[in-house]
């Protein structure tokens, strides 16, 4: 039985160039990039090769990119350091009800710290409405951090108008871009992006390496401290051999970027119009328009999400109820209950199905067509 992939929203098998970047670097170059002698040279032009090319894909300044551990660090510097920072301007932040846990939880924690939290709401589709947000903002308001796009049902935010909205104020606005980066192109300059995180497992690069980028000027408080790495802003070694795969990474994913979009938007289009000729009864979660080009999210009324998952794991497919990092439980997903509320059905029936660079045209209809048998059999019991 063949095993098909499609939960690569969750996580990316590492592309064989990645494979072998890391591996050559773990191999040849082991010195500390701190170090000045030839070791520590060869180490440091890795690392600054990597902040090259990832300052080139989102439009940014070399020094305006700060390597993390991954999404999850990068949005917590970016909340909590910039919290910290600001809080003399203010103790007011604005973020969205279906954002990332990474971000929610951070903002719990700084709830508990005596900041005050408004979570916007968003529609059926799962947008929020630049009104909302517009009579949200405060003097006191110093953070804004929005999703760029959603990683439970691909919606895409307003993020230039986001950013346009908040170019005469004083809070500073971030974007959580995990899932969209490497998958919808990015310019922080034209689209007025002060922060925005992104993480290399989610673009077939190594586990455990992301990075920040922080608008040059901007005042950011450490969330570690130790030695003078990454501009002062985030201490300890760094990480070369999954800084060099996530340059590589990076490097594949861009050249690769309009290809993959068309490839995935067309996987979309087949999954439904097979489900569609084999009368299933489904319903989209968000926009087919405005989404993430590898990411679907659909609901099938009648049945249960777990069973759902279940019996297609063991027909080799894999897909998620939702985030991975809620993995374990499968509990209601915060992010439909935005849209749909705590009674929807739907909270019980949807399954995500993300796209990836293993994919093929026959893989997606033989999910449709296991897809279809088992909503049949689950619905006739």
């Amino acid at each position: 039985m063949e095993r098909i992939y499609l939960d690569h929203a969750a996580t990316t098998p590492m592309h064989p160039e990645v494979t072998q970047t890391v591996v050559e670097q773990m191999n040849d170059t082991f010195g500390n990039p701190s170090s000045i002698h030839s070791f520590g040279r060869a180490s440091r032009q890795v690392v600054d090769k990597a902040r090259t090319m990832a300052a080139t894909s989102i439009g940014a300044n070399f020094n305006e990119i700060i390597f993390t551990s991954g999404g999850t660090e990068a949005d917590n510097l970016a909340i909590v350091g910039t919290a910290q920072a600001m809080k003399q301007r203010g103790r007011h932040i604005i973020t969205s009800s279906i954002e990332h846990h990474a971000v929610l939880h951070t903002c719990a924690h700084l709830e508990n710290e005596g900041y005050e939290v408004t979570y916007l709401p968003v529609n059926e589709e799962g947008l929020i409405r630049l009104s909302d947000l517009a009579a949200a903002l405060r003097e006191d308001t110093i953070l804004v951090s929005i999703m760029y796009g959603n990683n439970e049902i691909g919606t895409i935010q307003p993020i230039a108008e986001i950013g346009e909205l908040l170019k005469e104020h004083q809070a500073v606005f971030h974007t959580d871009a995990v899932q969209a980066y490497g998958a919808v192109p990015i310019d922080v300059k034209a689209e007025h992006i002060d922060l925005l995180s992104a993480s290399g497992h989610k673009i077939n690069g190594p586990k455990g390496i992301g990075f920040l980028y922080v608008k040059e000027g901007l005042t950011l408080t450490p969330g570690l401290f130790g030695g003078e790495q990454e501009r002062k802003r985030r201490a300890g070694t760094e990480n070369v051999p999954a800084i060099a795969g996530f340059g590589k990474a990076i490097e594949v994913a861009m050249a690769s970027m309009e290809e993959k979009r068309e490839r995935y938007m067309s996987f979309k289009k087949q999954l439904t119009r097979v489900l569609s000729e084999k009368q299933v009864n489904f319903s989209m979660n968000g926009s087919l328009e405005r989404s993430l080009p590898h990411v679907i999210n659909l609901s099938f009324p009648g049945t249960d999400v777990e069973s759902l998952l279940v019996n297609l794991d063991l027909a080799g497919i894999a897909a998620s109820s939702g985030s991975a990092c809620t993995a374990g439980s499968i509990e209601p997903s915060h992010v439909l209950v935005a849209m749909f509320g705590k009674e929807s059905e739907r909270l019980r029936n949807s399954i995500r199905f993300s796209f990836g660079i293993t994919n093929t045209k026959e893989q997606i209809d033989q999910a449709g067509e296991a897809l279809a048998a088992i909503t049949e059999r689950l619905t006739n019991k």
